[in-house]
């Protein structure tokens, strides 16, 4: 049996971890490069978009320790597995989005483009 929340524990954390870790690892990166149009094909550029956007910031400033997603709290790493997913289903328009909004949180995407 997996880690559980002290919360509530309907939240098992080596599951999400285990989901999370498949989506942005695996499932994502596989998509990104089998597809056309998607704005990013790497791992770490996926885990960037999905913690990025689960703060609405830069990740590395709400999260001490690596792994990153291993650091995260049952709710938090749920969140952003739900990210994850959402980028999967809704393909590179979806991912292309959430990475904007990464980018402009680094400061790193013009206002013109934004």
């Amino acid at each position: 049996m997996g880690q559980t929340t002290l919360g509530d524990g309907t939240h098992d954390l080596s599951e999400l971890r285990a989901r999370y870790d498949e989506l942005v690892h695996e499932r994502l990166p596989e998509t990104a490069q089998a597809g056309e149009n998607w704005p990013v094909h790497l791992d770490h550029c996926f885990g960037r978009i999905v913690l990025d956007n689960l703060f609405g910031d830069e990740w590395y400033d709400h999260v001490d320790g690596r792994p990153a997603y291993e650091q995260l709290s049952a709710d938090e790493l749920a969140d952003a597995v739900e990210i994850a997913e959402r980028m999967l289903d809704g393909g590179a328009g979806v991912t292309r989005e959430l990475n904007r909004n990464s980018l402009r949180w680094r400061g790193k995407l013009d206002d013109a483009e934004g």
